[in-house]
């Protein structure tokens, strides 16, 4: 026999709990509900959710446009989230239509899972079960972000990522295991990764500009007073 899947006010329950075990900072039942706002829009979207899959359009849409009004988060009634899903801090926020978000997934602040095409098709991101984004980051197209994955902050993905793999920069590429053991780097490290090739370009782009200005100038030339002494 089938189980049936958890109602609204056992995916609310859910949630808070997965607030707890997520985020340090959690201290009551109280300041996680009326404090949260990543939790706010879950609990919209999921009402939005079920009033879109019923043909409400307009009012699931109006729903989402409220709630990304109040918490400057976006996520559109049509994708589908899983349980346990958690964002952090959450303002900036951008998830589409057609995304497929898996169980005990964590996005963090300024995340977008976009679209690349204009036909209405799948057109966004599935990130299985246990996959967290970084902060900034932007996952694009209808890639699939294999299970426990790690997306970088700041890293841009526009290919399918493998199951445990970690990728960061732009555009993000998977860490070499061999290299990096079992060690998986933080969010934080790899938006420092990020932020060390934008320095090596500007270095490269300065040394350029000064001999180009260098080559341009007439030569020096020596002079000399006429004063006493010479």
């Amino acid at each position: 026999m089938a189980t049936r899947p958890p109602g609204l006010v056992a995916r609310f329950r859910e949630d808070v709990q997965a607030v707890f075990d997520r985020d340090p900072a959690a201290r009551s039942v109280a300041e996680v509900v009326f404090n949260t706002p990543g939790l706010h829009a879950i609990w919209s979207h999921r009402i939005a959710h079920r009033w879109w899959l019923r043909g409400f359009r307009f009012w699931a849409r109006l729903i989402s446009h409220l709630t990304r009004t109040l918490t400057g988060i976006e996520i559109h009634p049509g994708a589908r989230i899983g349980r346990r899903f958690v964002i952090d801090h959450g303002m900036g926020v951008v998830i589409g239509e057609t995304t497929v978000i898996g169980d005990d997934v964590m996005l963090y602040q300024g995340v977008t899972l976009g679209g690349t095409s204009r036909r209405k098709e799948k057109r966004h991101p599935t990130l299985e079960d246990g996959v967290v984004v970084g902060a900034a980051a932007t996952i694009l197209g209808a890639v699939n972000i294999g299970r426990n994955a790690r997306i970088g902050a700041g890293a841009i993905v526009v290919r399918d990522v493998p199951p445990e793999a970690t990728v960061v920069g732009v555009a993000a590429r998977v860490l070499d295991r061999e290299k990096h053991g079992e060690h998986r780097v933080s969010l934080a490290e790899s938006k420092a990764d990020h932020d060390v090739r934008v320095l090596e370009v500007l270095v490269d782009r300065v040394e350029d500009l000064e001999s180009r200005v260098k080559d341009a100038l007439p030569p020096k030339t020596e002079t000399y007073s006429s004063g006493e002494g010479i």
